[in-house]
């Protein structure tokens, strides 16, 4: 290559690098924004130049009036200074400055060699003193030796200044800083940094419109079919209003999501601010809360003024039960009123504004029972949508959203996973999957496979297992049959949940866990439930049998039975002797009455005959051990020696349910030959079940 070519290749490397060189944005150098900062960097340097200038200049040493008159009698005083009636300063004559050892300390600068002008030594003395000692010093002098005394008076204009706007300076700061950690510092709404303390009355609502769009749409969803389809109504009315407004029809004003906790509820209105391309105020109830007075409604009033210039657009109250509990409840506490003044605010504003604004409010919460009853009135909150629980359907859909994010194997039955899950939510199943993610890349394995699976709905619903514990021979046995019994129960019961695995292994606050897979319904009847309380009694029966003895062991037992007891006696209307009458209440309005909505002698009738349900099917569980004492002794041996059996186990030994339907399908068939196939304690189901049936 030729030396031109070779300077050719140089100045095009010059150039790449100059222009590499000029900024990290394309078009010239990066822009730097002012620091305040700088300015309190300036003050302070201007600070330490005046004294650092201060110390060059030539400056008086201290001194005291008998060196004043030893310098006056050696004839080196050339004059005197009176500064304020107060301070005296007196210069030293030159020739003596030179010639004299006296003054050396005082006749060159710090600095520099030049000469002192002066004044050379400075005390402090009243003025009237001073004259008087030196009128007496002078009574046998000629008046030819005196010196000439001058009097000044001088103004510090910057310390008076200093001494007024410092301290003045040092409370507003203290006062900017306190407001700004009040008011949420410099991130929140409404600018930073100092505006915050005046745009303390100002919403917090977080806004997402086209700058800041919201990406979750209704894909994303699974499950909550029936309130999917609600929703829907109010995003089309969003899209085309028309439609609606020409027919003259009217938008509701309020949709409220209520439900029990990890439901979705917030994730919902999440997809409905991504559909409907609208601009969307998210905030929580909690945001209207402070500590000064008016603030809430101040915000509420602000939200609503916002919301108003940007229609149609959607605001979301996550948690509104913060501020719009029932009013006059909570009278007793006294700290009420502000919380009730937010209220009032947010309860005009929604009546205030029109339909053809096209504000929409949505709000969330699980305490829907709570709120007050103006809130929840048609013209405010028109459309109440209840997100329940998940069907088994909807689980399964739910759990083909989590899984996608996760590297699974073909053992991953989904299907099964939902059965294994009744009462579960949607967070509930997001941590199952992610549980099981844990635990595959604990044990370092390249996918999750259904073991892990199971591991996980084990880990959450029965806790961790203690393998550390310490349980005596004679404890193990006792658990052992007490869980067998349960088993056996189970069985030999038709309505009783058929058995999926049972373990004698300590995990979380249990010795020992059965877990069932119970079928899931709409309504139960009462043999039903008795057979299910049967089977629960199963571990302390198997108990008496055995050791002729019962111990501390059935206390969730109990205490599961007496809740269904009671609900059968109080709630359904399912004993014979209080006949068709419940004294339960769904409003919620007797929570806070002071008395039973029954009398006495009403209240003793309840307490026997929840005993006498309770004790039939305790004796009604020991008869069907008695009766089958040999195979219980088996399958507590078999869990003595294993820790943990399965279905197959105890089919070996009792045989087939009878009344079991066949299991032809392959999904079914596998569930019969996963021998580790694990489902949640029968609690949670049962629970949603009086739920599912007091709704009923």
């Amino acid at each position: 290559m030729s030396e031109k070519g070779n300077q050719n290749q140089i100045d095009k490397l010059k150039k790449q690098f100059a222009s590499n060189n000029k900024g990290n944005k394309p078009g010239g150098p990066k822009k730097t924004k002012f620091n305040f900062y700088w300015v309190y960097a300036i003050v302070f340097a201007l600070f330490i130049g005046m004294q650092v200038f201060s110390a060059m200049s030539f400056r008086p040493k201290k001194s005291s009036f008998r060196d004043f008159e030893q310098s006056l009698e050696l004839g080196d005083v050339e004059r005197v200074n009176i500064i304020n009636e107060k301070t005296i300063q007196f210069y030293i004559r030159e020739e003596s400055l030179v010639d004299s050892e006296r003054y050396e300390e005082v006749r060159n600068s710090n600095l520099s060699k030049e000469i002192n002008p002066g004044p050379h030594y400075v005390f402090e003395m009243p003025a009237t003193a001073f004259e008087d000692r030196l009128k007496d010093y002078y009574e046998d002098r000629s008046q030819e030796d005196q010196i000439a005394v001058n009097y000044e008076t001088r103004e510090n204009f910057l310390g008076d200044i200093i001494g007024w706007i410092l301290p003045l300076l040092l409370m507003i700061g203290v006062w900017v800083f306190i407001m700004r950690r009040m008011s949420g510092g410099g991130g929140a709404a409404g600018g930073g940094g100092g505006s915050q303390i005046f745009n303390i009355g100002k919403s917090r609502a977080k806004v997402f419109d086209k700058d800041t769009e919201v990406k979750t749409t209704f894909d994303e969803v699974a499950g909550m079919t029936g309130a999917k389809e609600e929703v829907l109504e109010i995003v089309d009315f969003l899209k085309n209003p028309k439609k609606y407004t020409e027919l003259g029809g009217r938008i509701p004003k309020g949709v409220m999501l209520s439900g029990p906790p990890g439901t979705g509820k917030t994730l919902l209105a999440k997809a409905v601010a991504g559909e409907a391309k609208v601009p969307f105020f998210s905030l929580s109830g909690s945001d209207f809360v402070e500590m000064f007075v008016g603030v809430g409604a101040s915000r509420v009033r602000d939200l609503f003024k916002q919301a108003k210039e940007k229609s149609p657009c959607i605001i979301f109250i996550d948690e509104i039960d913060a501020i719009g509990r029932a009013r006059g409840k909570n009278n007793f506490t006294g700290g009420n009123d502000e919380r009730e003044n937010t209220l009032n605010q947010l309860l005009t504003e929604m009546d205030g504004f029109g339909t053809n604004e096209h504000v929409i409010v949505m709000a969330a919460t699980n305490r829907a029972d709570i709120l007050d009853r103006a809130l929840m009135r048609a013209g405010r909150f028109d459309r109440i949508i209840y997100v329940d629980l998940p069907e088994l359907n909807e689980r399964e859909e739910i759990f083909g959203v989590h899984l996608k994010e996760i590297k699974t194997n073909k053992s991953v039955d989904v299907a099964l996973l939902s059965k294994q899950t009744p009462g579960f939510s949607g967070a509930d199943i997001a941590n199952v999957c992610n549980e099981a993610a844990l635990i595959a890349a604990r044990k370092n394995k390249k996918s999750v496979d259904k073991q892990d699976f199971n591991d996980a709905i084990d880990r959450i619903v029965g806790g961790l297992e203690k393998k550390t514990k310490i349980i005596t021979p004679e404890e193990k046995k006792v658990i052992a049959y007490h869980e067998a019994g349960h088993a056996a129960v189970s069985w030999l019961l038709e309505h009783a949940a058929p058995l999926v695995k049972v373990t004698i292994v300590p995990r979380g606050r249990s010795l020992g866990a059965a877990w069932y897979l119970p079928e899931e319904r709409q309504i139960t009847t009462a043999e039903q439930m008795l057979d299910e309380m049967c089977a629960t009694m199963g571990g302390r029966a198997a108990e008496k049998v055995v050791f002729d003895k019962i111990s501390t062991g059935a206390l969730s037992d109990l205490e599961k039975v007496t809740k269904q007891a009671r609900a059968m006696v109080t709630i359904y209307g399912l004993n014979d002797k209080l006949g068709n009458i419940t004294y339960y209440d769904s409003q919620g309005q007797n929570e806070y009455a002071m008395d039973k909505p029954y009398s006495q002698e009403t209240a003793v009738v309840i307490d026997e005959e929840i005993s006498k349900i309770i004790e039939a099917e305790y004796k009604r569980a020991i008869q069907v051990l008695t009766d089958n004492r040999d195979k219980l002794d088996q399958l507590a041996n078999i869990l003595l020696e294993k820790e943990v059996i399965f279905k197959e186990n105890v089919e070996e030994i009792f045989g087939k349910r009878p009344w079991d339907k066949e299991e032809p399908t392959e999904v079914e068939a596998t569930e019969v030959e996963a021998a580790e196939a694990e489902t949640v304690v029968k609690e949670a189901s049962k629970e949603g079940e009086e739920v599912a049936a007091a709704d009923e």
